[in-house]
């Protein structure tokens, strides 16, 4: 597909064909905190350069000149959001039979003793259809949760990187991947919660409603709109712990991908290499949330499957062993493919409006 052809799928304040003159401050501040190679890492505030200053701009792919994408510019942001739409929502839809039969698993154990009993009772009771109840608030909650998650992550790592300036921000990195992230998902599981609350009363109550249109407003006439964030704290003790894991580690395994197992420097390899790594990294990180948020996914489920049930009737029927372990394999598989797929459609996105993957080797921090 041509460029021109391509370019016209992409909303056009992605990009702007007008050349960009920095302003004295804009130049001031790009010097102390901007590097200008743009191959060497998707991160140029944290990183000083001694090269000339000019604006960091990222050239689309298979471009020859005009559209470019400025780091950390309203454009740069609104990319980061687009991509988080597109990588959280179609994978946690696509996921729905996996979803589904986790849930039933945690909320009824007895009935539901296995992941392969749990399918042929799904298919047994409710037929195919069956195995997407409740897509619809997926669907929606999670576009809605990437959005917040991957803007605003990339939003609190520059902003965070700026504070601790350029030398804390190369020796702490992790640390600001972990704050970043744990801020962002603060923001992204409030707009996911009332979602949540529907999804999970739509799994695990058949006839409660066919989907989000009818199990909005029941929920609501049923508990009140306060209900819908009745499972706000244990959405994140389970999302905030996850998508600091789901960040950090990401940013970690690919940068170890890339300085010990990718014989090729980061700049030199391929769009696919690089995307290949891309999902490498995000499914092995993956696994690790799934391990870390475990017993508070059960304890989302459970408290958004009964009116009134607390913490403490979660731990008297499930203990602590069913908390940490109920269901865990099958969503170890179920996040380690979504994590992975996330950050391989939100990477692909990223190239194709011009800009780096995420991660990599930074550059030595300059003394």
């Amino acid at each position: 597909m041509a460029f021109s052809d391509r370019k016209s799928l992409i909303p056009s304040f992605l990009y702007s064909t007008a050349s960009v003159n920095c302003s004295k401050n804009l130049s001031t501040a790009l010097d102390n905190h901007h590097g200008c190679n743009m191959d060497s890492s998707p991160q140029p505030s944290i990183f000083p350069s001694s090269s000339p200053v000019k604006p960091f701009l990222i050239p689309a792919p298979k471009e020859g000149s005009g559209y470019k994408v400025e780091m950390y510019s309203p454009a740069f942001y609104a990319a980061s959001t687009i991509g988080g739409i597109l990588s959280c929502g179609i994978t946690h839809t696509a996921v729905t039979p996996l979803d589904l039969v986790k849930c039933n698993m945690q909320i009824d154990p007895a009935k539901y003793k296995s992941i392969s009993s749990g399918f042929g009772i799904l298919l047994k009771e409710q037929g195919i259809r069956g195995f997407f109840r409740g897509w619809a608030p997926t669907l929606l909650g999670y576009s809605a949760q990437g959005a917040c998650k991957y803007g605003f992550y990339e939003y609190f790592k520059k902003y965070y990187s700026d504070l601790a300036g350029p030398e804390n921000a190369v020796k702490y990195k992790t640390l600001i991947y972990l704050a970043g992230s744990a801020s962002a998902e603060v923001i992204a599981d409030i707009a996911l919660c009332p979602f949540e609350a529907v999804k999970v009363r739509v799994q695990t109550q058949p006839g409660f409603a066919r989907g989000l249109s009818d199990g909005l407003p029941k929920f609501v006439k049923a508990e009140g709109a306060a209900g819908l964030y009745k499972g706000i704290l244990p959405l994140w003790g389970r999302q905030i712990p996850y998508t600091m894991m789901k960040f950090a580690s990401f940013e970690t395994i690919v940068e170890q991908l890339y300085k010990h197992v990718i014989p090729t420097p980061k700049e030199q390899c391929s769009n696919t290499t690089q995307l290949g790594v891309s999902f490498a990294g995000g499914y092995l990180a993956g696994i690790l949330c799934a391990v870390v948020s475990h017993p508070a996914d059960n304890l989302v489920s459970f408290l958004n499957n009964a009116k009134g049930a607390t913490v403490g009737d979660a731990v008297n029927k499930l203990g602590l062993w069913g908390l940490c372990t109920r269901g865990l394999p099958l969503r170890i598989f179920m996040i380690g493919t979504l994590t992975g797929a996330q950050w391989g459609i939100y990477d692909s996105f990223k190239v194709f409006v011009g800009l780096p993957t995420t991660g990599g080797a930074p550059p030595p921090a300059q003394k």
